[in-house]
């Protein structure tokens, strides 16, 4: 299951705008491939729709059966806003339905979200 935590307004290149709704799974482990320790995180992705805004808030919280999955991607540069460090990533995040196998929206990773 995954749940929508949030919801924001995206343009689009004619300068329309529509809603984004912003999925969150489940939290897991993950070792540092630098220090060795493990933390805690979730796998986030957001995906189109056709909401307007009141309806959007009215679905964070809600669940969606699924799951968000890892997928390669070109690798892309990406900037640990706590040490500054500048890591190339080639990897983002796709919401997969249940007993499908199709990928909708692609996350690539923005901030680093460990303390």
């Amino acid at each position: 299951m995954v749940t929508v935590s949030s919801y924001s307004v995206r343009t689009r290149k004619d300068g329309t705008t529509f809603i984004a709704l912003e999925l969150s799974g489940g939290v897991e482990l993950v070792q540092s491939s630098n220090s060795g320790k493990f933390y805690a995180t979730v796998r986030k992705t957001s995906i189109p729709s056709t909401f307007n805004e009141t309806i959007a808030k009215g679905l964070i919280g809600s669940q969606m059966p699924g799951s968000i999955v890892r997928v390669q991607v070109d690798p892309y540069q990406f900037v640990n806003q706590r040490t500054g460090e500048v890591l190339t990533l080639q990897h983002s995040f796709s919401y997969q339905p249940e007993g499908s196998t199709e990928l909708i929206g692609q996350t690539q990773i923005s901030k680093l979200e460990m303390a």
